[in-house]
């Protein structure tokens, strides 16, 4: 207790302090305020409120540091997590170690690293390895191949999944959905040998309409295939002669929270998107507790991804969204 707080019940006496701290002050509880101790009290109980899901961090949220700043090694990831941030659990990028999959005594040292700090490792998002939902054959076999690596790598690791792109550079939604199956039924197959999840993260494309990955997901029905829902990521078409995901102005965006929605029912994952920050905390973007209501609602008790990109430094951003899923994750549950 502060000084102030001791003085006042030693001079006043234990039984009207008693009264003061179970709320039967002068006003029995009834003031119109609170004093700045008893919000502060309010503020940690409900923090400290258990939340119907936890918090892992998305490797991506400390991409500037790792790769523009060369400031953090990807073998510290993990003790960064825990010690900077009170994380548990992390979700690498393999870009952060894209010739270490096939490494042994590298993931053994990322696997003694995790152990030391007492974080589990979740899953590998994968990225320039080939569209999932490419319609020419020799492209979706290469793609099918190339991630097979980094099954093996989560298993090693002992992660529940690695995220792949159903990226396609056929114009067609419907022969898109057609490879999609295919290609993600095909690496399932793999993946359910080594007890990994393949999962498809809307990140782009057509994999950004939510009606048309759970689509996919329905017609592949297998246990291990599922989806990453993102917060963000719901540009449906840019701005670009190419058809890139990720290159030109987003000139259509899919609902959102629609776009979750659809995809939660195969969910293995959530990713909390955030990009900035109002001056009472709440991400612009995105309504966290409307989106928050929409995962709870699915039944989602699993981790959720803080996935930071905004202008803000990035511990900075990690932490306004950690706290951001805190108190939202405090009301909701």
């Amino acid at each position: 207790m502060k000084d102030s707080r001791r003085n006042f019940l030693k001079h006043a006496g234990m039984s009207l302090g008693a009264l003061w701290l179970a709320g039967c002050g002068p006003n029995d509880g009834k003031s119109a305020g609170a004093t700045g101790e008893q919000a502060d009290s309010t503020a940690v109980a409900g923090a400290a409120k258990p939340l119907f899901f936890k918090i892992s961090l998305a490797q991506w949220s400390l991409h500037k540091t790792i790769f523009d700043q060369k400031a953090l090694d990807n073998l510290d990831f993990a003790a960064t997590a825990r010690n900077k941030f009170g994380i548990e659990g992390i979700e690498y990028v393999n870009q952060m170690f894209a010739d270490k999959a096939k490494d042994a005594a590298y993931l053994a040292e990322l696997n003694k690293r995790a152990a030391d700090n007492g974080v589990t490792q979740l899953l590998i998002m994968v990225d320039g390895e080939g569209g999932m939902a490419e319609t020419d054959k020799k492209k979706l076999n290469e793609a099918i191949e190339n991630h097979k690596k980094w099954v093996d790598a989560a298993a090693t690791l002992g992660c529940h999944s690695i995220r792949v792109n159903a990226f396609s550079s056929n114009p067609s939604a419907e022969e898109a959905a057609k490879a999609a199956v295919e290609g993600l039924g095909k690496l399932g197959e793999y993946g359910a040998k080594a007890g990994i999840n393949v999962i498809v993260e809307n990140h782009g494309g057509f994999s950004s309409n939510g009606a048309w990955l759970a689509g996919v997901m329905k017609q592949i029905n297998k246990p291990n295939v599922g989806c990453l829902p993102d917060f963000g990521n719901f540009c449906v078409k840019r701005e670009n002669k190419e058809g890139d995901p990720w290159n030109g102005k987003c000139i259509e965006e899919y609902d959102r929270y629609l776009g979750v929605a659809e995809m939660m029912p195969f969910a293995k994952g959530v990713s909390a998107k955030s990009n900035e920050f109002d001056a009472e905390g709440n991400c612009i973007e995105t309504d966290y507790r409307k989106m928050l209501k929409v995962v709870k609602d699915a039944g989602y008790t699993g981790f959720i991804g803080i996935e930071f990109e905004g202008t803000k430094p990035e511990e900075e951003g990690i932490r306004l969204t950690k706290a951001l899923l805190e108190r939202v994750g405090a009301e909701l549950s």
